[in-house]
């Protein structure tokens, strides 16, 4: 094969360690976005975080130059000089920081600022973090004047129950574990486990929910009204009204409609999972990137000036650059501060795309922020991208936990992209939409004869929405509402 060159001209996108920092920045949540911004303050002595002073209007903000800390300041108006001639805008693709600035590990560190948020703060309730249902369990158990044999039992029991509080072995099979160790009867297992049931949150450790109701129900008043009802109901006759078969359940108690209605009343103020009552792990509060606001009939945007910090170049730190100095710390100030400013100018740049569309989703949902649910209308990734003039991939990660404050409540921006069903007219309607209308159908429904799937497919086809049966299932199911059947109960 003869060799030969040739030349060809071609377009190709390059991934620079710039963009691919401003994409990283862009998929951040407001939680990992501080972190992230708390560890280059750490590691980076060219950043500091802005002070709310009558200075700040002099120092350089987010996204734009190096500037003086003050007016007259020499070292100010070098690191500015420095900053703008010496150091390249972008590095060569495929790079990295030491490839440019040549630094290592034994240059100066910063501890970085302290954040004036931690001044006050009560360490105490910060870290603090509610027990566990085990350990809850745990803590009755010492509590409780067991032997040694029996806290052994009571331990494995507990190690058994799930956070439900529902035991998920039985007797049987806690008595084989324990056998090899322990001599030890069945009867004795159970005996612990009957002790056990007695613990709070009322309905622990029970082996069905059949059990749980009926150890709740037991640790009632006698004097409950209903109560021998109920207890006769739940012992007796719980398939029937597992089944909603409520002629029968008539019938076999010998009580009229209204009143089998009071026993059954009763019966749902029991907690089918008791040991949600026993909060485990630390709360997580979300904090919004967006607010929106009605003024003067208009809907307004503004970013939340808590979720991202504001940056600025330490003004004393670039003043000790000095030019045409190709020393080992001098070459480490010079990378710090190109890192410095381009993580300012990512920030800046992933504010600016928030806001365009947190923008263009307002205009877009108006009928959801003024009536609701019902009102939203069909969105995909695309329509945003072309209006704001950018690829999808940069849509989805700006959306993504990202969240929304408006009137009606914080939603995370994805929560407004949705896929539309045809109407009958030519027009389109947000699945969302069509969500709210079946759980408003239901909500209106006779609660003696539920609407079932087709009749409410029915319905919304009279509406001018074409939906199939299997679709109106599908959206009940994700919004966890039961079938017609299990939707039957009395008045």
């Amino acid at each position: 094969m003869k060799q030969s060159l040739q030349l060809r001209l071609g377009q190709h996108l390059t991934m620079t360690p710039q963009l691919q920092q401003a994409i990283r920045l862009l998929q951040l949540s407001t939680l990992e976005l501080k972190a992230e911004i708390q560890e280059a303050l750490e590691s980076n002595p060219m950043l500091e975080l802005a002070e709310d002073s009558e200075n700040e209007t002099q120092r350089e903000q987010v996204g734009t130059e190096t500037g003086p800390a003050s007016e007259g300041s020499d070292a100010s108006d070098a690191a500015a000089e420095f900053s703008k001639e010496e150091i390249p805008q972008d590095l060569p693709v495929d790079s990295s920081w030491e490839d440019t600035f040549d630094y290592t590990a034994t240059s100066p560190s910063y501890s970085g600022p302290a954040s004036d948020d931690d001044n006050g703060r009560d360490l105490d309730n910060r870290n603090f973090e509610e027990d566990s249902l085990h350990e809850h369990l745990l803590w009755q158990m010492r509590l409780t004047p067991f032997s040694e044999v029996d806290q052994a039992i009571a331990t494995a029991i507990i190690d058994s129950i799930d956070d439900d509080g529902y035991l998920k072995s039985s007797v049987e099979e806690i008595w084989q574990a324990l056998k090899d160790e322990l001599e030890v009867e069945p009867e004795e297992v159970e005996t612990v486990l009957h002790q056990i049931q007695n613990f709070d949150p009322p309905g622990v450790a029970a082996r069905d929910l059949r059990e749980c109701l009926l150890i709740q129900l037991r640790q009632l008043d006698s004097a409950t009204p209903w109560h021998g009802e109920a207890l006769n109901l739940l012992e007796n006759h719980f398939d029937l009204l597992a089944n909603r078969d409520y002629t029968t359940l008539m019938r076999r108690m010998k009580l009229k409609e209204d009143k089998l209605s009071e026993v059954i009343k009763l019966i749902h103020t029991l907690n089918p999972r008791p040991g949600n009552l026993v909060a485990g792990g630390k709360t997580e509060y979300i904090v919004p990137d967006v607010y929106v606001r009605k003024v003067d009939g208009r809907w307004k945007v503004s970013l939340n000036p808590d979720a991202t910090p504001k940056l600025n170049i330490n003004a004393m730190y670039a003043g000790l650059i000095q030019r045409a100095n190709k020393s080992a710390d001098n070459t480490y100030m010079q990378g710090q501060l190109q890192e410095a400013r381009w993580l300012i100018k990512s920030l800046q740049s992933r504010n600016e795309t928030l806001m365009k569309v947190a923008t263009c989703i307002v205009e877009r949902q108006q009928g959801f922020l003024e009536h609701g649910e019902e009102a939203m209308k069909a969105l995909v990734l695309h329509d945003v991208a072309e209006a704001v003039g950018m690829h999808e991939s940069t849509i989805s990660r700006i959306t993504n936990k990202k969240y929304m404050h408006t009137p009606r409540g914080i939603f995370e921006l994805k929560y407004f992209f949705s896929s539309h069903v045809s109407t009958a007219s030519g027009g389109e309607c947000s699945s969302t939409a069509i969500r709210a209308i079946i759980k408003k159908l239901i909500a209106a429904e006779d609660v003696r004869k539920p609407l079932s799937d087709s009749k409410i497919a029915k319905i919304l086809s009279d509406q001018g929405i074409n939906v199939a049966r299997r679709t109106v299932a599908k959206y009940r199911d994700a919004m966890a509402i039961p079938p017609s059947n299990e939707r039957k109960r009395l008045a």
